[in-house]
């Protein structure tokens, strides 16, 4: 799971309809006489763009983490249950929903004087604090935002301020902030975290706490709460957490507990003597009393509901519970019940209850497809099409082959007849070569051939290696390219793709390091050969660095890198940063453009950020470093043109420095910087599709069929053209004449595996012509992949190819690159202009909705795609908050399994019925630690001869050998 992403920051109105309520039998909140009008349930008029269509109705008697308190006079529990909060009398029966709808509720609190209640509501499309009537009416914002999350609010005891943990980075740490009743933007508790190092900084990152599940003592002078250091991890070594006390008034922090199994969630007696918190004891979670005055402790009672402290723990490391007023029992959530539990013996006494659920969703997101079967395959991306110096020509690269057309209407051909992988053509100044690099399981070259193929290629390089990103120097003397060993071209584009620290990856991109071998930050050299080929002049490393190309110097490089657009002379001395584009979205760090390409005459430059195109001034003003920032609604430094707010890829100059290029899928466009709108051509390259002819016979097999249990012990395979015909038992099925008949007798054939979550990624940029995971899937007997997230556009060019039969695969299906938080959603028509690039230029009929942003971006996410006929897939993110209300806005699919564990009737009963797809991916389970692990400990997996026959050595030894980590059976 990746998680960088964009939001647009909004102040935005709400208008709140109040409903009046029904009556509530024996519901009573101290302090405050029930109103006529309040004894109905609260209907909100909300402010997500998204309208519901149904609702999921039932009744339960079940409920999964359901955060719960008690009122100050001890008759009425609040509970949280799917997004909505309800009330039930201290001695059980009918809950009554007090707040519902379609935006999501959850971690409802009594206000000491029983009249108010705090809940957190994405009513606003972005998570906040609200406050409301003990009854649900009324209910008002105490926090105002986007890019926010929230967890467990409390009160202060005399009620005038709310403390409550708050992030606004999309997966990091949590701190402590106290907000006023009637208004304000807060006041952090305690210092400040330290700042994070910029990415691709070599500063090491400085620790963050992260603080949870706050409660202050009955005299209003302490804090205790949950830290741990650090978000949270995979495959986590614990103790995580440990409870510490915060005095308010000397500002000392004091850990109070050292539990094995981390201390999470506390809760103060009501006299303030007797602490409870939750700790991991063997497999289970347990509750603990601690007595503040002498420390002693003792088991109150286990286990209860299993913590989520291996989670990203979005509503808390535990669901809320409470005390009586008295102290003299606890009410606790436990196995999906509620329970009152006795403060001295802990004994537990049932508190019966049903609840009616009533979830408004919005319409399902989902279509049907037929898998193209036409007699030939049209490439869907044409890779770094460049236009001639003369503006006649265009050379781009397509099923790893070079092609040349006249332009704007000429029909490709092939530069040349060779059977290696061409990539990155690139134009000699006289417009009379066009050299590109190749690439062979011996390795690569850099060529050059004759434009109009009077001639046949000939090799620029001595030696094999991994070659990419030619260019030509101005004066046409020179070529520099980007090089490096060829045994790691396997990972090279990986490694140019990922420049950051490793300490900066998320999760997710740590683990991708780990189980492929990446180091991320490992770059590649920038080196120059003569124009007429020789021996190479090293220029020096590319540190990240990307897209090398001339401006007016002919001496001087340009590359952009994660720290903005640096060159560098051919002598590989006066490294320059000249200036940064970044862009807005939530999290610590802006993000920066991804391609910055320098005008001819060095006075423009041509950026891609966020998904879209802009063309910029480009400031002189020293050595110094600027950064320009471009926002939806902000003032930039400079002048900023939007160019295309579709985006694009392979940014380029027109050679006289008058026009831009680039290209959509396999669309070109050139963009005369003296008119308003591009010409556009849609490039057509076609090849026949690889269809087997004649007819096969599979003879004698056992047969495991896909209905239901069935099982032929001796049958017959008929396989005409590329369909299976006919199966039944041997003798019975007809064999056409001529068929070929393969006999396989004491062999089992079953269907073919399709997996629907496979992140093969084999690299990016200069192609391989023989990928090992895709042998390894077949191997495995996958002949079906589906890739949720591929990183970058280039998954499309390889499923080009396996349909062409150039290279040998399963049938590769894959979202694209999955739309984040970072992906520049500021609003809906941006949002539908990016996904109109997944349905027309990659032709894709899925998408990944990446943790895209607040409920109100992922909605507009929901509503593209339906709009565009594409089905959307979600990341679960180790949320259940998260997935819940992307199934309400009706994505259907889910990635990733649902962190808490177990789930009950009301989590199982909507998942059902709102029809989601559910892929666990349980090698990568969340919320313990990665199945994978129990493999590696339990099964040879060095010594597989099928894995070490498919999977690189070097990969396999990097997987097996001086794993860090071996966990007991029983934790997975």
């Amino acid at each position: 799971m990746r998680m960088p992403g964009i939001r647009l920051f909004r102040t935005m109105t709400f208008l709140l309809l109040v409903v009046t309520m029904t009556s509530l039998p024996g519901f009573r909140v101290s302090g405050q006489e029930p109103k006529p009008e309040s004894r109905a349930e609260e209907k909100k008029k909300e402010e997500l763009p998204l309208k519901p269509t149904e609702k999921v109705e039932f009744t339960t008697d079940e409920g999964t983490w359901m955060s719960l308190d008690v009122s100050p006079d001890g008759q009425t529990i609040i509970f949280d249950l799917l997004g909505d909060i309800y009330a039930l009398p201290i001695t059980g029966g009918e809950a009554k929903r007090l707040l519902g709808g379609m935006s999501f509720e959850s971690q409802p609190k009594f206000s000491p004087d029983g009249k108010k209640i705090v809940f957190l509501s994405d009513r606003s499309g972005a998570e906040n604090v609200w406050v409301a009537e003990a009854d649900g009416s009324d209910p008002k914002p105490v926090t105002k935002g986007r890019n926010q999350m929230f967890v467990s609010p409390t009160w202060t005891p005399d009620g005038r301020y709310i403390v409550v943990s708050r992030s606004t980075d999309p997966i990091g740490t949590f701190s402590l902030w106290m907000y006023h009743i009637e208004g304000g933007t807060g006041v952090q508790i305690g210092p400040p975290d330290p700042p994070l190092p910029e990415p691709g900084s070599q500063e090491p990152a400085r620790p963050r706490q992260n603080k949870m599940g706050a409660v202050v003592s009955p005299d209003g002078r302490y804090l205790y709460y949950s830290v741990r250091t650090g978000a949270f991890t995979y495959n986590a070594m614990f103790p995580l957490w440990q409870i510490v006390r915060f005095d308010r008034e000397t500002g000392e922090t004091t850990t109070i507990t050292n539990a094995q199994g981390s201390a999470m969630r506390p809760v103060l007696s009501p006299d303030g003597k007797k602490l409870v918190y939750a700790t991991r004891y063997e497999t289970g979670t347990g509750l603990r009393v601690r007595d503040l005055e002498t420390g002693e402790e003792r088991w109150l009672i286990y286990p209860v509901t299993r913590d989520d402290q291996e989670s990203r723990a979005t509503r808390d490391t535990m669901p809320g519970y409470a005390f009586l007023p008295d102290g003299s029992a606890l009410i606790v959530p436990i196995e999906g019940k509620i329970w009152r539990v006795d403060f001295e013996t802990g004994r537990r006494t049932l508190i019966p209850f049903t609840a009616r659920v009533e979830v408004e969703i919005g319409p399902r997101v989902y279509f049907q497809y037929r898998v193209d079967d036409t007699p030939m395959v049209r490439a869907r991306l044409i890779r770094w099409p460049v236009l001639s110096p003369d503006g006649r020509r265009l050379a781009f690269s397509a099923f790893n082959k070079i092609w040349v057309m006249d332009w704007p209407s000429g029909t490709p051909r092939r530069l040349t007849n060779a059977s290696v992988g061409e990539f990155m053509p690139t134009w000699s100044p006289d417009g009379r070569y066009i050299a590109y690099v190749t690439w062979s399981p011996q390795g690569g070259h850099i060529f050059r051939a004759a434009a109009d193929g009077s001639s046949p290629p000939e090799p620029l390089t001595r030696r094999p290696a991994y070659y990419s990103s030619p260019v030509y120097s101005p004066d046409g003397s020179k070529i520099v390219f980007i090089s490096g060993p060829t045994h790691q071209h396997l990972y090279a584009e990986l490694r140019e793709h990922r420049a950051e620290s490793y300490s900066d990856l998320l999760p997710d991109e740590a683990h991708l390091a780990e189980i492929t071998g990446i180091s991320p930050g490992i770059g590649l050299d920038l080196r120059w050969i003569p124009a007429e080929g020789g021996e190479s002049t090293l220029i020096g490393p590319t540190q990240g660095g990307t897209s090398p190309h001339f401006a007016r110097e002919p001496d001087r490089i340009y590359l952009t890198t994660p720290r903005g657009l640096i060159s560098l002379r051919l002598d590989g001395l006066d490294r320059r940063t000249h200036f940064r584009v970044r862009g807005s979205a939530p999290g610590p760090f802006p993000p920066d453009a991804e391609e910055i390409r320098l005008s001819p005459d060095g006075e423009r430059a041509f950026v891609s950020l966020q998904n879209k195109l802009y063309l910029i001034p480009v400031p002189k003003a020293g050595r110094e470093t600027i950064t320009i920032t471009i926002t939806p609604n902000g003032q930039s430094a400079v002048p900023v043109k939007p160019v295309s707010r579709e985006g694009g890829e392979y940014l380029n100059w027109s050679a006289d420095g008058k026009a831009l290029t680039w290209s959509w899928g396999a669309r070109f466009y050139r963009q005369d910087l003296s008119v308003e709108k591009p010409e556009v051509t849609d490039v057509l390259v076609e090849v026949p599709r690889a269809r087997p002819s004649g007819t096969l016979v599979l003879s004698g097999a056992r047969l495991i069929t896909m209905r239901g249990d069935e099982v032929i012990e001796r049958g017959d395979i008929v396989i005409t053209g590329n369909r299976i015909a006919a199966i039944g038992p041997k003798g019975r099925v007809p064999i056409p004449a001529g068929a070929r008949v393969l006999d396989v007798t004491g062999k089992t054939i079953i269907p073919g595996f399709v997996d629907v979550h496979a992140h093969m990624w084999p690299p990016r940029g200069v192609h391989q012509t023989q990928v090992w995971q895709y042998l390894a899937n077949l191997a495995y007997g996958v002949t079906t992949t589906r890739d949720p997230q591929s990183g970058t556009p280039d998954v499309f060019a390889y499923a080009d190819l396996v349909e062409a039969g150039e290279i040998l695969g399963p049938r590769i299906f894959s979202t694209g690159p999955g739309v984040f938080s970072r992906s520049g959603l500021d609003d809906l028509e941006a949002t539908r202009a990016l996904l109109k690039r997944y349905k027309e230029a990659y032709q894709t009929n899925t998408l990944k909705q990446y943790v895209a942003g607040d409920r109100i971006v992922r909605q507009w996410v929901a509503i593209a795609c339906r709009e565009l006929g594409i089905t959307p897939t979600t990341e679960g993110a180790l949320d259940m908050k998260l997935d819940l209300t992307q199934m309400m806005d009706g994505f259907s699919g889910q990635e990733h399994a649902l962190p808490i564990h177990p789930l009950y009737k009301d989590v199982i009963e909507f998942v059902a019925r709102t029809k989601t797809f559910y892929t666990p991916t349980i090698l990568v389970a969340y919320g313990a630690p990665f199945t994978e692990n129990y493999f590696f400990t339990s099964d040879d997996v060095h010594g597989n001869q099928k894995l070490r026959r498919f999977i690189p050595h070097e990969l396999l030894d990097t997987m097996v050998r001086r794993r860090r980590q071996w966990f007991l059976a029983e934790e997975y």
